[in-house]
């Protein structure tokens, strides 16, 4: 039988839409004999945003989408912070730096043109001492040049604004956001059915096999013929490559990101997202207080190594990837750059008081009875082969394959512009 069709409210424009064009209702036997023009791999928010750009430029092309769960956003996507970022932090000129500021707008746009909710709330970025004060300048600069408009405070009127937040000074700015990007998923996968793509869930590849004229995708005994293949499979991304045969020097490499979430009685705790000023010489930003569009607020997250990509309870483990990155040189070379900072991320992790004391550096109210569990995130971190962490895109394309392999921080934020990106270079339909 054929599988479910998700979001289930699009499940009558996914079925309507097989019929468009030149295509037709396929059975398990004959899925094949469709050529599709696009197929899409990977359900979460690049992916969905790389098959609706496809849609749009390309009105009445057949596309079909595959995702491994049984439902849409299942991993990264619908497991981040849910925040709208500016852009801040990244490089004046850079492509990382356009791409969230475009999508930072171009999601605003979308959950406006399909009724999300979403608060553009703000964040505070706090100094807490003179050595932060100096990078909290510096990034001052860089958000001029990024246009990103940003409010210097002192430490006074940091206090007014934020009662219980401490610190030397902030940057406030003023464009950061937040949202349920599950919910922004599940209306870009109505739009992709409303446009008359396909959208197929349960399906595990475990075959892609270019060709002159096309690539064959296959799970199981299911497969499909298509024109050209786009793979975003963030946590399973080196795998799919590999098993198209790509050439590649990186490995995904897991890490968890642990939250808590603080009671109700705390909810207004903050006015705003309160974030630390970030060390340059660590890979990543640090933990903070996130206001969610549910009405909590969360704390974190950490970044701990994961033993397994996709377990996300605590002390989750898979010996397969474990024995995969283990054999990796490069995970040794990057454990060797970072240990440090690796080590302090473990105890925190086993140890809430140290998590705790994170937090209190610029909100001294909080107490160990504060921190209750919350879902944990895991990043796909693509690391090179010499230990190089990967914080740009990472791109390998064939002739009719193009595969992400790495779609960094902010990807969720960046998604509608990443995908205009991805659908620049898939090209024409031959």
């Amino acid at each position: 039988m054929l599988p479910t069709v998700l979001p289930l409210g699009a499940f009558i424009l996914c079925q309507a839409a097989v019929g468009s064009k030149n295509s037709k209702r396929l059975g398990p036997n004959n899925r094949s004999l469709l050529i599709f023009d696009y197929c899409v791999i990977g359900g979460g928010i690049v992916g969905l945003a790389t098959a609706m750009e496809l849609l749009k430029r390309r009105p009445g092309a057949n596309l079909v989408l595959l995702e491994k769960e049984d439902r849409l956003a299942q991993h990264q996507t619908g497991h981040n912070s849910g925040v709208i970022h500016s852009g801040i932090y990244y490089a004046p000129g850079s492509l990382k730096a356009e791409l969230c500021r475009r999508g930072a707008l171009a999601t605003k746009s979308f959950c406006d043109e399909h009724g999300i909710s979403y608060e553009v709330c703000g964040k505070m970025l706090v100094a807490t001492n003179a050595v932060e004060a100096e990078r909290m300048n510096l990034l001052a600069e860089r958000a001029k040049k990024n246009h990103i408009d940003v409010e210097p405070l002192s430490a006074d009127e940091l206090m007014r604004r934020e009662p219980n937040i401490v610190g030397v000074g902030a940057l406030f700015v003023k464009s950061t956001g937040i949202v349920d990007y599950r919910k922004v998923a599940e209306a870009m996968g109505q739009v992709i059915c409303s446009r008359g793509g396909k959208i197929e869930v349960g399906i595990n590849v475990d075959l892609i096999q270019e060709r002159s004229a096309e690539v064959i995708v296959a799970a199981g005994e299911q497969r499909w013929t298509s024109k050209r293949l786009v793979v975003c499979a963030g946590l399973q991304s080196d795998r799919l490559a590999r098993i198209a045969g790509c050439k590649i020097d990186h490995q995904i490499v897991p890490f968890r990101g642990e939250y808590y979430r603080l009671p109700v009685k705390k909810s207004d705790i903050v006015r705003h997202l309160i974030y630390p000023i970030p060390d340059p010489n660590l890979p990543f930003l640090g933990i903070h207080l996130t206001r969610t569009i549910d009405g909590g607020v969360t704390v974190g997250p950490n970044a701990v190594l994961g033993f397994a990509r996709e377990g996300y309870p605590k002390f989750s483990f898979s010996l397969k990837d474990v024995c995969e990155f283990v054999a990796f040189a490069g995970f040794w070379k990057t454990i060797g750059v970072n240990l440090k900072s690796g080590v302090m991320e473990m105890r925190n992790s086993l140890l809430k008081r140290g998590y705790l004391e994170e937090c209190r550096k610029y909100c001294p109210s909080l107490e160990l009875e504060d921190l209750t569990p919350e879902k944990a995130g895991i990043r796909a971190q693509a690391v090179l082969r010499d230990g190089t962490l990967v914080h740009d895109f990472l791109f390998v394309q064939t002739e009719r394959m193009l595969h992400v392999c790495n779609a960094p921080s902010p990807a969720a934020t960046s998604a509608i512009s990443i995908g205009e990106v991805i659908a620049d270079k898939c090209g024409s339909i031959d």
